[in-house]
């Protein structure tokens, strides 16, 4: 994870009525003092906002980071359900969103009484909440993993069966990778990788012959057979940074290349087509700006549920990132 340097130049630019981007940006600077507030974004967000923020990184990685914030206010940049998971880590401080309308798909796919009665089929199995649900899924899970640690979180389980919600990709590919468990599916999916195609890939490769194929575990499997590397957002950024190879394939959401040319400047990144979340983009640098200085809209969970959520989610973070 970066600690992140502040924008270039390059971001004097408009970026809303109101001032240019780097105004916007020093401003946001000064109100994270003045309102004693850390500041966390996703590394799907813009570039401008991840440019501003204390901590930047995959959904694990912001969940580590969440166990150890000093600041009793947590501006988060992501999607609902990251924003969630900062508030259950914290229960005692005040999480905000800059948009509280920026609802994950993927994590609106499972809900408790689909997940209840996938445990009434399977009454021998562990429920594993991927981290993109609901914190009321997850308060109701054995245990939350992310794509950085799912294979240790799933193989550590004592049961031989694990219902999987919500995202089916990622499901498919953990049955490959723990072939000793049967993992029972949830029919869901991130759009944004769902969408991604092998032709997309193949005509990047005859385009770039040099690249490496680098993609996530949302991708569907024919997309994954094509990657020299699949992992979390993180793994992917450490496995460029690391590699000796220059040019790289992309497949995720194209924003992840902001924190890959931070860390690898000399290398060159290429998106698949269409590769946005346009849930993510609900967040911009202006409402950002709006957030630091309002402090609202907060994120409210129910003391039930974020107990629950919390005796799962700490269970993840006994595990590190093993990609």
């Amino acid at each position: 994870m970066l600690k992140l340097a502040q924008p270039s130049a390059s971001a004097e630019e408009p970026a809303a009525e109101g001032g240019s981007l780097r105004s916007i940006q020093e401003r946001i600077q000064e109100l994270k003092r003045e309102n004693d507030i850390l500041l966390m974004a996703h590394n799907y967000q813009y570039p401008e906002i991840q440019a501003v923020a204390d901590i930047r990184g995959d959904t694990l990685e912001l969940c580590f980071a969440g166990t150890k914030v000093a600041q009793p206010n947590i501006v988060f940049c992501g999607v609902d359900f990251m924003a969630e998971m900062a508030k259950v880590l914290n229960p005692g401080k005040h999480v905000f969103i800059p948009d509280d309308k920026a609802y994950c798909p993927l994590a609106g796919m499972a809900d408790v009484e689909g997940v209840q009665l996938m445990k009434e089929h399977h009454p021998e199995a562990a429920v594993v909440a991927y981290v993109n649900s609901s914190s009321a899924v997850k308060a109701i899970a054995d245990v939350v993993c992310a794509s950085a640690n799912a294979v240790a979180v799933c193989r550590s389980l004592p049961q031989e069966e694990i219902i999987f919600a919500p995202d089916q990709n990622f499901g498919q590919y953990l049955q490959e990778k723990l072939p000793e468990k049967k993992v029972h599916i949830w029919a869901g999916y991130c759009h944004v990788h769902q969408n991604m195609t092998p032709a997309q890939v193949q005509e990047l490769q005859a385009a770039h012959p040099a690249a490496e194929v680098v993609v996530h575990p949302e991708c569907p499997p024919d997309v994954i057979a094509t990657a020299a590397y699949v992992g979390s957002t993180g793994g992917m950024l450490k496995h460029v940074r690391d590699s000796p190879k220059r040019e790289f394939i992309i497949g995720s959401e194209r924003e992840l290349t902001y924190a890959m040319k931070v860390a690898s400047p000399g290398k060159i990144f290429y998106t698949l087509p269409r590769a946005v979340c346009p849930t993510h983009k609900k967040i911009t640098v202006r409402k950002l700006l709006h957030t630091m200085e309002a402090l609202e809209p907060e994120v409210q969970l129910s003391d039930e549920v974020i107990q629950g959520a919390q005796r799962s989610v700490r269970k993840m973070l006994e595990f590190a990132p093993r990609e």
